[in-house]
């Protein structure tokens, strides 16, 4: 019967061309402007780390003074220095990093490549096994060149790209603010999306391109960027501000904690470190931690832009429009054809058969909006690439939503046309004989 069903609906289209083409046209245009926003937004708040994000925390104290306290304030967002080392020097997760992000000038040596800046990021050891960051070649460096402050570094896929040709550089040299590094791992593809573990900076760009130990950075002086918090006297420089006991928070820290029994020991163990700290006469606030996994932080720091859940939203609203549009049309095209329903119901079609037969004709519109409104979503989606947002790059259609396209063409269509077809079968046969 399925079969018949299409040669009724094909049947059906030709003799109504100009109807159809308006149904389709606006099951397209719903599909392509809702697909686009959707797919935008699939991206950007996806899991960053899907295997893993309920075993990273991002751990957040309260160290400033009680100048402008609030009862019910949030901690700071990231953390002193003091702060960050004391707790990296306790190790009471499974794995944890400091870091914060800088800017390095890169010299290449053929003498050919011109000097040009590079993003850098500062960390320690556990950085690369915490996030699973994936090497090309070599690894990353050693806890104890960590405390060496040694000058080593990891650098990016594109960047040893750039500066060897592709080739092994692992145990070569990188010269970076007139100074040179031993590079000790070349990372392979990896980028993030979002880059959750920093925030501060544009959170949708790739990852960093070189990578050297935070003590060494602290040791050469490296310029550091991304938000930086000060109160009291924290100095008038850069330098000032990250010294050990500045009144400042700049860091991000990570700690990797593998059960639940391990969450809530080290939020005791926050709870304890600021209770201590204000007895040392550090802290003035009240107690205030937070420990948030890796979607909860997301969501704390609303990760995904306002203006692409505005779009969202709007363009499902117009897909609503334009499926009341073809509920309309449906309506109108199926209550013309009464006189043949009428003959089919004569012939001893059911109404169940009848509701079919329409839905069948609706589902097949749906199917053909959804390829044209494919098409529109990927014209949308290309203008979404040429906006100079950090996330406009990243706007790409994969399999998993292709097939929702179609699956929310067809529901939508079908959805569309369950009203028209219930009126469809409640055509009563001999009203339309008589009428003949």
């Amino acid at each position: 019967m399925f079969a018949y069903y299409l040669d009724l609906a094909l049947r059906s289209f030709r003799r109504n061309k100009v109807l159809t083409l308006l149904m389709v046209m606006a099951i397209a245009l719903g599909i392509g402007a809702s697909m686009t926003t959707l797919t935008v937004f699939y991206v950007l708040a996806g899991d960053p780390i899907p295997h893993k994000s309920g075993q990273l925390f991002y751990p957040r104290l309260e160290p400033r003074g009680m100048d402008g306290f609030t009862p019910g304030d949030e901690p700071e967002e990231q953390m002193s220095r003091f702060d960050a080392e004391a707790l990296l020097r306790d190790k009471r997760g499974d794995l944890q990093a400091v870091m914060s992000g800088g800017n390095m000038a890169v010299q290449p040596q053929d003498g050919k490549t011109p000097p040009f800046h590079a993003e850098a990021r500062y960390t320690s050891a556990d950085f690369f096994r915490m996030f699973d960051v994936p090497f090309r070649y070599g690894n990353g460096w050693t806890a104890g060149e960590d405390e060496a402050r040694a000058n080593v570094a990891v650098i990016s896929k594109a960047l040893n790209d750039k500066l060897f040709g592709g080739a092994d550089s692992v145990g070569r040299t990188l010269v970076a603010d007139k100074t040179s590094f031993r590079i000790v791992g070349v990372l392979d593809d990896w980028r993030p999306v979002p880059k959750f573990y920093d925030l501060t900076n544009d959170r949708f760009t790739e990852v960093e391109q070189v990578f050297v130990p935070f003590q060494t950075s602290l040791v050469l002086n490296l310029g550091t960027s991304g938000n930086i918090n000060c109160w009291g006297d924290s100095g008038n420089d850069e330098q000032g501000s990250r010294a050990l006991n500045a009144p400042c928070t700049w860091l991000q820290y990570w700690v990797q904690l593998d059960s639940a029994d391990k969450v809530a020991a080290y939020k005791q163990y926050l709870m304890n470190y600021s209770d201590q700290q204000r007895a040392a006469g550090r802290y003035e606030r009240p107690t205030n931690v937070r420990l948030h996994s890796v979607m909860e932080w997301l969501d704390e720091q609303n990760a995904v832009p306002g203006d692409v859940r505005l779009q969202m939203w709007l363009a499902l609203g117009f897909l609503l429009v334009c499926l009341l549009n073809t509920v309309g049309l449906l309506l109108a095209k199926f209550l013309r054809r009464s006189s043949e329903i009428g003959v089919r119901r004569a012939l001893g079609a059911s109404r169940r058969e009848i509701f079919a037969q329409f839905l069948v004709e609706a589902g097949m519109i749906g199917l053909v909006g959804g390829i044209a409104g494919l098409a529109l979503a990927w014209l949308g989606l290309w203008a979404v690439r040429q906006q100079p947002a950090g996330y406009a790059e990243l706007a790409h259609m994969d399999l998993p939503m292709l097939l929702t396209t179609f699956v929310l063409a067809i529901v939508a269509s079908v959805l569309a046309g369950l009203l028209p077809a219930w009126r469809a079968m409640q055509v009563t046969p001999a009203i339309q004989l008589k009428s003949q």
